[in-house]
């Protein structure tokens, strides 16, 4: 019985310690007051500043949601700007909290550079991009053309894949920032440009005349998208997905930023605990028991987010497609908070 009672005492303080180290990075930031965010460096509908500076987009309003969650104040964020080369290594060395930057979810990038992660915000795959006056209809027209692309993300080897199974030759013309690359394209070095089908809405946004160009029906591969962090901390792990869990789950039931309020007087038991009003599910992450009111009323549920800064209220106008709740046919679905 000694050994019982020693082994569940040493179990308990292996937990306690366990515990305390998981929650080291809630504990950092909110001593330093801020959330430090890994965005891109200027993609519209994703994370792009305005013309005051200010950081918009849909990887943007994650972070906006965590601080809400976190300080009940979505401003209370630090954007960092950084290429798709550069990212990783600011996630690695410490100089960000979170990766929110259109930054697809691979095994290789899940197991080999220590990180998890957390979410997928948005659901998206490859595609090309070419002018009108190429008379273009297919991808699988490209034989012999020339692709530009940004250096350091899956399209490069997505790109030579899709070739090589088609039994089709291309050049790759790669380049370190998607500005450079777009650029380069518009001006007529490369016969096509290739990322993610909701980048390439994003960049020709970007191109002198946006009208002369089209994007090919083609979609040539999968890019789950979504936020990282680094391995080692659950509880960290836990509060990113959740944050995006709870936007979910918020638009399926019904609860958006403008009808927050009334919800709160809901009977509904889901609604109740998505709330606050039932259980600590909140505490259970090391936040307030109002986690999810603070981040619906300033920043939104995923539906509001979505249309505001990539759907039909923005100048991108893409369609929901998979991101459509798994309610509706998509495939975005958010396990219950019980």
């Amino acid at each position: 019985m000694k050994r019982v009672i020693i082994a569940l005492g040493l179990a308990a303080t292996l937990g306690l310690l366990s515990t305390a180290a998981s929650a080291q990075m809630l504990k950092t930031v909110k001593d330093r007051g801020t959330l430090t965010c890994g965005v891109s460096q200027g993609l519209p509908g994703f994370s792009s500043p305005d013309d005051k500076g200010a950081w918009t987009g849909l990887d943007v309003d994650l972070c906006r949601a965590m601080a809400a969650a976190i300080f009940n104040d979505a401003s209370k964020v630090k954007y960092v700007p950084l290429t798709a080369n550069a990212r990783f290594t600011a996630l690695q060395s410490g100089e960000i909290d979170v990766l929110s930057r259109n930054t697809t979810w691979t095994s290789s990038r899940d197991t080999s550079l220590g990180f998890n992660f957390a979410a997928v915000t948005y659901y998206d795959g490859q595609g090309f991009m070419v002018k009108k006056s190429l008379k273009v209809n297919s991808a699988l027209e490209l034989n012999g053309a020339s692709i530009c692309t940004q250096s350091g993300t899956t399209t490069e080897a997505n790109a030579a894949d899709y070739f090589r199974a088609n039994n089709m030759k291309f050049e790759v013309v790669k380049f370190e920032t998607a500005d450079e690359a777009i650029k380069a394209y518009d001006t007529g070095r490369c016969d096509g440009f290739t990322s993610d089908v909701s980048q390439l809405y994003a960049m020709r946004l970007k191109l002198t005349a946006m009208n002369d160009h089209v994007v090919l029906p083609e979609v040539i591969s999968k890019e789950p998208l979504g936020p990282a962090v680094r391995q080692g901390d659950d509880q960290w792990f836990d509060i990113v997905k959740w944050v995006h869990f709870a936007m979910i789950n918020a638009e399926e039931l019904g609860v958006s930023s403008k009808s927050v309020d009334e919800a709160m007087k809901s009977p509904q038991p889901e609604i109740k605990r998505l709330l606050g009003l039932e259980g600590a599910y909140g505490e259970q992450l090391g936040l307030t028991k109002d986690w999810v009111v603070r981040i619906v009323k300033l920043v939104g549920n995923y539906g509001e987010i979505f249309e505001k800064n990539v759907g039909s209220g923005s100048k991108l106008g893409i369609a929901r497609g998979l991101n459509r709740l798994w309610t509706k046919g998509g495939i975005q679905y958010a396990p219950p908070i019980r």
